[in-house]
């Protein structure tokens, strides 16, 4: 009998309400252990993978297993996740079997941590797998599953025109779908794994039904139109979660709220922090449940307060919070760009015993609005320098014998780099929302040869494309924020570094 592709099993459940039903089923409990197994005991996995294994079928297993790993091990090969999965599966198909030796799992465990340590090893590299390898037994094991690669911060996938996606599909089904969830569960790993799954079912069942319809390019427009909240959500919460991962809770809410201030900078603190909170208390509840629909639900809510609270303040608001579909309205918000700086008075700046007072990191955040809403072109990444400058400076002088004498000190050795530093970012990125990309080239150039006029032309070449990559990357506001932090004090100073920018 032929084996069923990844593919066919996907696309067919939503033939049957019974087998979507166990697929949901199967599907969600898989996912809500296979995050424990690094943390607990042999019998515990084996009894568990056997479960989901029963419950899913091996083609349902596997393809989830493609998925899983393709996350985890996010710059992995696909050969690589190939070799991986078809152990993992063999296994559980081996050991799970009626009458299986209760110690099959276990050895065959161990066999797959020896081959993951032998030199020919076919299985994702990592760096971390020497020092998992000179452990033993299920330590060796537990260390081996828990090493993962850093999340992409910069998504890889690019999909395919309909003709392209066709001639894969047609040419190797199964091998296309293999393909096809590698590449998009390692480019959008930090997405939730029901949103993530939810994605590649509809998006396989897409090319399964458009590739062999007599209009394939009308079926292929009608079905994206019908994904297409889908696919933006799998979007924008993998950047959210990739962002929630990098920040932590107390600052992907300082992200939000500046987000929120930049485009709407007549809205006060008190008007904009709750929703910044109540956002970042969505990411915490949803980026990593397993629950069907947490993040489409959860949004949805925030989104609803946010018309509320929001949509007679601005017009652009309210034009985003007319329809009925809130995911849409959501992502209609989340893509407005940053209004023009409105004339404001110079910002407070905290006083000492504010900052170390027990609402010090509130005062910190209302400050850092306030700036965030008079330099409305200056971007999340450069905003997170100062946030993270805050924290470090409460936390030294905040604890210092002499707290005055080291906050009057940092305001002193600092009083000209804020400025400095808020300028050269809101030149930088102005010019570039504001001028096409040649255009902005140009302007850079200019710029280097006035601070540089003893450089040659293929030094500023090289330092008008490095400039130009930057901020083509980390202007956005919705850029990586591991990437571009580690490039703001290469690009603008080190300003901030010394954690005073805070002070003015």
């Amino acid at each position: 009998m032929m084996e069923h592709s990844a593919l066919e099993l996907l696309c067919s459940q939503s033939s049957s309400k019974e087998s979507s039903s166990v697929w949901t089923r199967g599907r969600t409990t898989f996912l809500a252990n296979i995050q424990h197994f690094v943390t607990l005991g042999k019998a515990y996995v084996r009894d568990k993978v056997c479960q989901e294994f029963k419950v899913l079928g091996k083609e349902n297993f596997r393809t989830l297993t493609i998925i899983a790993n393709s996350r985890k091990f996010s710059n992995a090969t696909f050969e690589e996740i190939s070799h991986l999965v078809a152990e993992i599966v063999s296994l559980a198909e081996t050991c799970c079997a009626e009458g299986a030796d209760p110690s099959c799992y276990d050895a065959g465990s161990s066999a797959l941590s020896a081959k993951s340590c032998g030199e020919d090893s076919p299985f994702p590299a990592h760096a971390g797998t020497a020092g998992c390898c000179a452990q033993e037994g299920l330590e060796q094991k537990l260390c081996l599953a828990a090493l993962q690669h850093p999340p992409q911060e910069l998504p890889r996938y690019v999909q395919p025109s309909n003709e392209e996606l066709c001639q894969a599909f047609k040419k190797d089904p199964k091998d296309f779908a293999d393909r096809f969830l590698h590449e998009y569960a390692s480019s959008y790993g930090q997405a939730p794994l029901p949103v993530l799954l939810g994605s590649t079912r509809t998006f396989l069942s897409m090319v399964s039904t458009c590739c062999i319809s007599p209009a394939p390019t009308a079926c292929f427009l009608k079905e994206k139109l019908e994904r297409k909240t889908l696919s933006l959500l799998t979007l924008m919460s993998n950047r959210v979660c990739s962002r929630f991962t990098a920040y932590g809770k107390g600052k992907v809410t300082f992200s939000y709220l500046t987000s929120l201030a930049q485009k709407m900078p007549s809205a006060s603190f008190e008007d904009l922090f709750p929703l910044a909170e109540d956002a970042a208390e969505v990411f915490s509840e949803c980026c990593d449940s397993v629950a069907e629909d947490c993040m489409q639900k959860k949004l949805s809510e925030h989104t609803a307060k946010v018309c509320s609270a929001l949509s007679t303040q601005d017009e652009r608001f309210a034009d985003c919070c007319k329809g009925t579909n809130l995911m849409q309205n959501y992502f209609c918000i989340s893509a407005l760009p940053p209004a023009p700086a409105p004339k404001l008075p110079e910002a407070q700046k905290p006083m000492n015993k504010q900052l170390c007072s027990e609402d010090g990191a509130l005062y910190a955040k209302r400050y850092l609005f306030e700036l965030a809403r008079r330099h409305t072109s200056v971007p999340d990444t450069f905003l997170g320098k100062l946030y993270d400058a805050s924290e470090k400076v409460r936390g030294e002088c905040c604890s210092a014998k002499d707290t005055s004498a080291c906050l009057d000190s940092k305001r002193q050795q600092m009083g000209e780099e804020l400025p400095r530093f808020l300028e050269k970012a809101n030149q930088l990125c102005g010019q570039y929302t504001e001028l096409n990309f040649l255009d902005f080239k140009k302007r850079l150039r200019e710029s280097l040869t006035q601070m540089m006029p003893e450089a040659g032309p293929e030094l500023l070449g090289q330092l008008v494309e490095q400039r130009a990559d930057f901020a083509s990357t980390c202007c956005s506001h919705n850029s990586p924020p591991l990437y571009c932090a580690s490039k703001v004090s290469l690009e603008l100073g080190k300003a901030c570094d010394g954690g005073s920018c805070l002070l003015g």
